[in-house]
């Protein structure tokens, strides 16, 4: 029988962001801890060749636009750049393939723009229906934070980081002088606005989600679980770091599971997400779940990044989630 799935071989590019180059350059390693290592730079790229697919590794976002100068085209472009700076960093690149006509994989530019910072994404999602935590955004320093309209204990961390950056237990607070202090630290040390939501108190969760617009679909949920040796509270940049000591994962059945994946699948859809994402989710003190933010841009390193973990735990291996991925994004390519 032929393979539905089947595709012919197209010409990839290939942009991220190596972390070992920005370090060579000098760059603090928490500055880069979202760019990715030759582990997942390499696995890709073998991946994608052993579809069939010949694969020019670009780069970073500088050499795409020295190589769009210079003539070069692709079928496709595979992109997993975070960006350096700005507010916009995750949309550069497809902001800059859309102007030349190029297909990429993931999330469009607005689409990037928008989940990168956490206040926008869930203005749009509380807007549309999807539970989520209330909260508001605090930009400067003589933020009035006795007037804020929240239940304590609150939750402070940076409005536009990834990989559980600024995610620490001290952002959690139990009154306005505490909220003060972590607020101002995270003012300081991020230099962008920080996002204040109330605690949510119960198990979270991370959805794995594939496709695009009615064809996405709930790969599977996992559950996050902090052990005693973990951060307490927080899935933070350390506890992730060293998920292997702190952090135990396991597929998450049942009705709360259930309304995790709708809930994940809802926002994915109203964000304009593409081809793969994944979105965390968190109880509340009531035991519903709580949407917290959507990663339209997923880590795909092939041992400890979250959705491959996921994948794993549901059976399907990496080059299926790499070819899945492809998939997606040459089957929309007219539509989205």
């Amino acid at each position: 029988m032929k393979n539905p799935y089947a595709m012919r071989p197209i010409s990839i590019g290939f942009t991220y962001d190596a972390k070992d180059d920005y370090l060579a350059r000098g760059y603090d390693p928490l500055a880069v801890a979202e760019f990715d290592s030759p582990v997942t730079i390499d696995a890709i790229d073998r991946e994608l060749t052993a579809l069939g697919h010949t694969v020019d590794r670009i780069g970073s976002f500088p050499h795409l636009v020295e190589r769009l100068a210079g003539g070069d085209r692709w079928d496709l472009v595979f992109n997993i750049a975070e960006g350096l700076s700005g507010p916009g960093r995750e949309a550069q690149v497809p902001a800059v393939l859309e102007a030349y006509g190029i297909p990429v994989t993931f999330g469009d530019s607005l689409c990037l723009a928008v989940c990168l910072h956490k206040g926008h994404t869930k203005h749009i999602v509380h807007g549309q229906g999807v539970r989520t935590a209330p909260f508001a955004v605090v930009d400067t320093d003589d933020f009035d934070f006795d007037a804020l309209p929240l239940r304590y204990p609150l939750f402070a961390k940076p409005v536009a980081e990834g990989t559980g950056k600024g995610v620490l237990p001290s952002g959690k607070a139990a009154n306005a002088d505490q909220l003060r202090q972590a607020c101002r630290d995270l003012l300081g040390r991020f230099r962008q606005p920080v996002l204040v939501e109330e605690f949510l108190p119960g198990r979270e969760f991370t959805v794995g989600i594939v496709g695009t617009g009615a064809e996405a679909r709930v790969l599977g949920v996992m559950e996050v679980e902090l052990l005693d040796t973990a951060d307490p509270d927080v899935y933070s940049y350390e506890n992730k770091d060293r998920y292997l000591e702190r952090v135990r994962y396991h597929l998450a059945t049942g009705t709360v599971a259930d309304e995790a994946a709708d809930l994940s699948l809802r926002a994915y859809r109203v964000l304009g997400c593409r081809d793969a994402g994944r979105a965390d989710i968190r109880l509340n003190d009531e035991g519903k779940p709580n949407f917290i933010e959507i990663n339209p841009l997923a880590g795909l390193n092939p041992d400890h990044s979250d959705l491959p973990i996921l994948c794993r735990l549901v059976g399907i291996g990496y080059e299926e989630l790499i070819r899945t991925i492809v998939e997606a994004a040459v089957t929309r390519g007219r539509h989205y």
